[in-house]
């Protein structure tokens, strides 16, 4: 299981990076896909809403249940990762396959970068889910 140092993470197994200014990407973590198994669905239809931390953005689904995903900061959604959108590829698996490159979830920009330090870093998620 891989735990990447540059990452933040949730209680609730989603990963954040921070690419450039307030700008971030959100997806989950190496831990939850393995939990979830499959994925077969994802959906985020709060593109262009402001969030805060905690709120749902969406929707993932694998084969034996389904599970909110949750901000793990407050921003608002930017976009939705083409490569798991129905109607372009619907690759769900991406997720399964590379959870913290090409699985990312949303990009979004943060109203409050300094709810980062409320999450864990990569040696307290690894304990947590040890």
């Amino acid at each position: 299981m891989e735990f990447p140092k540059e990452l933040k993470y949730s209680e609730d197994h989603e990963w954040i990076r921070v690419d450039e200014g307030s700008i971030a990407y959100v997806g989950i973590t190496d831990f939850a896909q393995g939990e979830l198994g499959e994925l077969v669905y994802v959906e985020v239809e709060t593109v262009g809403e402001e969030l805060d931390a905690g709120e749902v953005f969406g929707t993932i689904e694998a084969v034996k249940t389904t599970s909110d995903l949750l901000m793990p900061v407050a921003g608002k959604i930017l976009e939705f990762n083409p490569e798991l959108d129905e109607s372009e590829n619907d690759n769900p698996t991406a997720i399964n396959e590379a959870p913290y490159t090409d699985g990312w979830i949303v990009k979004i920009e943060m109203t409050n970068p300094a709810q980062l330090d409320d999450l864990m870093d990569a040696e307290a998620y690894k304990e947590k889910v040890s």
